[in-house]
């Protein structure tokens, strides 16, 4: 299996690895920022890396030609559905909620602001709109009382998300296919950043 990774810092850095210790072929990293941590492991490992033209948006040029699956880890970059229907099998990323709770780029801190008991993670297809592509798989994990966002996503949703998308890889090696469950709308709710720029 063919893919391209795009993302960044130490989830991509650790997806990277993950798809490596998995025999994964990867094909090309894409990065929004040439000094991020992920094209140094890239470069280090020998893998092809582009930097995005445009750091909100990555185009089908900036995919790898013969790419089965694009798996986003960390990327903040909308991939174009144009690009994803380049992959023969499309493109998968990771959200650090039970979709389609918490749809959006602060997931974490929005599941403790809310004080959600469960928290999880959830691959998910991409799709036209952020965050509300089809489940393909999804695991939940109780949150500490007193925990932090960060705390939270070191100890449970971080690594989850490893697991989740070997898991679907694996499933995707094995079938030829993903798993794929539309979500709920009735459910959806948003996380927006909590900071402003």
């Amino acid at each position: 299996m063919r893919i391209t990774l795009v993302g960044s810092r130490h989830f991509g850095v650790a997806t990277l690895n993950m798809l490596r210790d998995k025999g994964v072929e990867i094909a090309r990293v894409v990065v929004h920022d040439g000094e991020d941590r992920l094209a140094a492991a890239a470069h280090a490992a020998g893998i092809e890396v582009v930097v995005q033209a445009n750091p909100k948006l990555v185009p089908p040029n900036e995919i790898a030609p013969n790419t089965d699956l694009i798996v986003t880890a960390h990327s903040h970059a909308r991939v174009s559905q144009e690009a994803v229907a380049t992959a023969r099998l499309g493109g998968i990323g990771y959200h650090p909620s039970l979709l389609p709770r918490h749809r959006g780029i602060a997931a974490v801190e929005w599941t403790i602001k809310e004080g959600d008991p469960i928290a999880g993670g959830t691959i998910y297809h991409l799709a036209e709109r952020m965050d509300a592509g089809a489940i393909a798989l999804q695991e939940w994990c109780f949150v500490k009382k007193g925990e932090t966002a960060r705390e939270l996503w070191e100890r449970a949703l971080a690594p989850l998300g490893l697991k989740l998308l070997g898991d679907v890889i694996d499933y995707g090696k094995a079938h030829g296919g993903l798993p794929a469950k539309p979500q709920d709308e009735q459910f959806a709710t948003k996380a927006p950043s909590l900071t402003s720029h």
